[in-house]
């Protein structure tokens, strides 16, 4: 009687055993899935990034190009119909100090 109740532990003990590996196992596999998916929205998220970075360089070299003196000069004589005063065209305003 005792043997077999024995033999009936050792048996449930290797029950739980084989359970707990299987159950362990099971979420290994759903742990590593979850890092999958989360790779894959990483690797999104650096790609909008990397996106993003590409824009502001292009943003940045525009906002240069157009701070230039030549274009500011080229756009008051296209837009508007600005010119460089001729000599006669200039006025001096003296201003008298207190």
């Amino acid at each position: 009687m005792m043997h077999q109740r024995r033999r009936i532990a050792a048996l449930i003990g290797t029950a739980l055993l084989g359970l707990g590996v299987v159950a362990t196992a099971t979420a290994v596999v759903y742990v590593k899935y979850l890092t999958r998916v989360e790779f894959v929205d990483l690797q999104a998220v650096r790609a909008a990034r990397d996106a993003l970075d590409v824009e502001w360089g292009r943003l940045r070299i525009e906002e240069a190009a157009m701070g230039t003196q030549t274009r500011i000069e080229r756009t008051a004589r296209q837009a508007l119909n600005m010119h460089l005063p001729r000599t006669g065209e200039l006025r001096v305003v003296e201003v008298k100090r207190q």
